[in-house]
């Protein structure tokens, strides 16, 4: 059975407040657009059995709305400070801890970082035209390698992105 890989950025967050980086809020809109996504990732049955997010504010806000629309019983939100502004390295390393047994992985982070590991992991080649990749309450999803430790640079296959303006032009 192939894993899946699934790469959440973080909801759109308040630019204006005078606040370090690190504790920027979601903004109305960035809640809205990441409840939706979660959502849709239930109705869709694109449920985690482990889920690594950043710690900084707009990234755990994500998370734990995502968390509460995907309903998954027993998923723990689990933080990793090596998933805000740590590089592509980090990411990788914070991927091979995941658990073995986890056959679909949930990230939730920030560009460039998630860029850069979709990049990676897909080749840029095989990804789409665009001015951005992922922009905020973006969700993508990859086939990947049975082992999460051994991550090649072109290791893994692009499913679906799915963006939250789409989702939020939809019915429920």
């Amino acid at each position: 059975m192939s894993k899946e890989l699934c790469l959440l950025r973080h909801g759109k967050s308040d630019r204006d407040l005078a606040v370090d980086d690190f504790d920027r809020p979601l903004k109305k809109r960035g809640k809205t657009a990441v409840q939706r996504m979660g959502e849709w990732m239930q109705q869709q049955h694109i449920l985690p059995d482990y889920l690594v997010s950043s710690p900084a504010k707009r990234a755990i806000s994500t998370a734990n709305i995502a968390h509460k629309a995907l309903a998954v019983e027993g998923l723990d939100i689990m933080q990793d400070k090596r998933m805000y502004q740590s590089g592509l390295e980090a990411i990788k390393s914070v991927l091979a801890e995941c658990p073995i047994n986890a056959a679909r992985v949930l990230l939730v982070g920030h560009n460039p970082d998630l860029e850069d590991l979709l990049i990676y992991l897909v080749g840029a080649s095989r990804l789409p035209e665009t001015n951005k990749l992922l922009p905020t309450s973006s969700l993508v999803r990859l086939k990947m390698p049975e082992d999460w430790s051994t991550l090649e640079p072109g290791c893994a296959q692009l499913l679906s992105i799915t963006y939250a303006k789409s989702l939020l032009d939809e019915e429920i």
